[in-house]
């Protein structure tokens, strides 16, 4: 199946996951997930990217990040190769280790900004590893409670915070609280053969508008109610993708995405 283009952040700000190959562990222990760590940062001084949020899971990462002037595609490959070269030398082999390329989402807004870094961070919690946050060592999450520390500075913390509030005490403080808010929302996740993200549902749409419609365009489909109907229950019902998600892809107003049922 051939490649779709990405859906570009009109911010510059993505989500980023990558996953391992086979879904086979990135990191064999400690020492592979602080060389991701000192190449991730390595990069990020070399590209000029602001990295907002991360979390090392054994077999994926997460990353919020803002790219910089080379771009996201350039930016990733600059990390999963320099990566990949060292762990297949340690460990005496070949082939790839991450699978496929990389998985992006773009952020829009401030609202969603906040919500995937917290997503981000509670990676670990939602997984039992950790039961709060703080506790796991392999996020940014303890970079955003304690900014001050040098060890913090490569987390750019300080626009995250700004949102929250403008005295950084405060802004720790919320934070923290928000961090512990439940959220329904879904987000780029690990789980394999769901729809989630705009990148995959952007796919997916336009297969499936290739075999039911041939030839006709979206805009022109969605002006027929019948047709728009159709369309957001297939969604609904075949994908992950949130009832923003869907209302973005379509590109109507999420109200009309609520009030269509599906009938089970």
């Amino acid at each position: 199946m051939p490649r779709h283009q990405r859906i570009l952040s009109k911010t510059g700000i993505y989500h980023v996951m990558m996953r391992g190959n086979e879904r086979k562990n990135l990191f064999a222990g400690e020492e592979d997930k602080l060389r991701f760590l000192d190449t991730l940062f390595a990069k990020k001084d070399e590209t000029r990217f602001f990295l907002y949020a991360y979390c090392l899971m054994d077999n994926h990462v997460h990353l919020l990040v803002r790219e910089g002037p080379e771009g996201l595609a350039t930016m990733m490959k600059r990390i999963n190769t320099s990566y990949a070269y060292y762990f297949n030398q340690k460990n005496h082999r070949v082939g790839h280790l991450f699978q496929d390329r990389f998985k992006s989402e773009p952020i829009e807004n401030e609202r969603y900004l906040l919500a995937v870094t917290r997503y981000i961070h509670n990676n670990p919690v939602k997984a039992g590893i950790v039961k709060k946050p703080e506790r796991y060592k392999w996020s940014s999450y303890n970079s955003y409670l304690n900014p001050y520390l040098p060890e913090s500075k490569i987390v750019d913390t300080e626009f995250i915070l700004s949102i929250l509030a403008n005295d950084q005490k405060i802004a720790i403080q919320e934070f923290r609280k928000f961090s512990k808010e439940q959220d329904e929302s879904e987000f780029l996740d690990i789980e394999e053969g769901s729809i989630r993200t705009l990148e995959e549902g952007k796919s997916y749409l336009e297969e499936y508008l290739a075999k039911r419609w041939s030839g006709k365009n979206i805009e022109d489909l969605i002006k027929d109610k019948e047709t728009r109907t159709k369309i957001i229950v297939h969604l609904k019902t075949n994908t992950k993708l949130s009832v923003r998600k869907i209302a973005d892809l379509l590109g109507i107003n999420r109200g009309i995405v609520q009030k269509t049922k599906v009938n089970l």
